[in-house]
């Protein structure tokens, strides 16, 4: 390899890596608004006057139109609030700096949910 490409290109190894990792927050962000969905506030059998309006920054457009990857995964009442405090969690990770640890809790978050209305 020319000397000219080598240094840039080590550099770009080194830098690119945390570069290509996606910030947590834009999960817990659209995990937020789900688990504050009119149709996550019925799975928890609760009141629909607190749920986000839709049309609101706070919530989805639409439902997302895709099929869960696991049609057993259905939503419970526990199930959902269990996501609500692993999300709180997940924030607390995100803004101490743990990338990973926050990934790992949002995903459990997201099993939690199952697939919610």
């Amino acid at each position: 390899m020319r000397p000219s490409l080598a240094i840039p290109t080590a550099l770009m190894l080194l830098a690119g890596s945390p570069a290509l990792a996606s910030s947590c927050s834009e999960e817990i962000t659209t995990l937020q608004k789900r688990l504050d969905s009119a149709g996550a506030r019925k799975v928890a059998g609760e009141s629909q006057a607190g749920a986000t309006a839709p049309g609101t920054d706070k919530a989805l457009a639409r439902p997302p139109a895709t099929k869960p990857s696991d049609p057993d995964a259905k939503s419970t009442s526990g199930g959902v609030e269990e996501a609500r405090s692993l999300v709180e969690k997940a924030s607390a990770q995100d803004k101490a700096g743990d990338a990973e640890g926050c990934r790992d809790t949002i995903l459990k978050a997201k099993e939690k949910a199952g697939a919610l209305p």
